[in-house]
């Protein structure tokens, strides 16, 4: 890969870490409020129905998932960037052949060829 093609990869791979951390950041402002009442801008202190308390816990539950696949998604990218930074971006971590270009332009931040990931999950399919 030349020094453009990377110079491209690692300006997406900001551009997306950049979304990723305000979107995380929301929503943990969101999962994290203190009550129902804080969630929704409720002023009255009227008891609510117990299957809108299970709903909230659903949503909160929901959002503390996402957060936690955004922070890996974090992790991910961060990780590209240093491989960029150390002249090793674009080759897989397991077998260490070059990763597609189609596969990167797809998941910039991928760690792993199409190969090594499809075992990577077949084995984790068995486990």
């Amino acid at each position: 890969m030349n020094a453009k093609e990377i110079a491209s990869f690692k300006k997406i791979l900001l551009s997306i870490r950049q979304k990723l951390v305000g979107n995380v950041n929301s929503m943990e402002g969101e999962a994290l409020k203190k009550s129902r009442q804080d969630a929704a801008g409720d002023l009255s202190n009227v008891p609510f129905h117990m299957a809108d308390l299970g709903t909230d816990n659903y949503e909160r539950d929901l959002m503390i998932h996402l957060i936690q696949n955004g922070e890996a998604e974090l992790r991910n990218i961060d990780a590209a960037l240093e491989k960029i930074e150390k002249g090793t971006f674009g080759v897989c971590d397991v077998c260490e052949k070059k990763i597609n270009k189609t596969r990167l332009m797809a998941l910039p931040h991928a760690r792993l060829c199409v190969e090594c990931q499809r075992k990577e999950e077949q084995e984790a399919g068995t486990a």
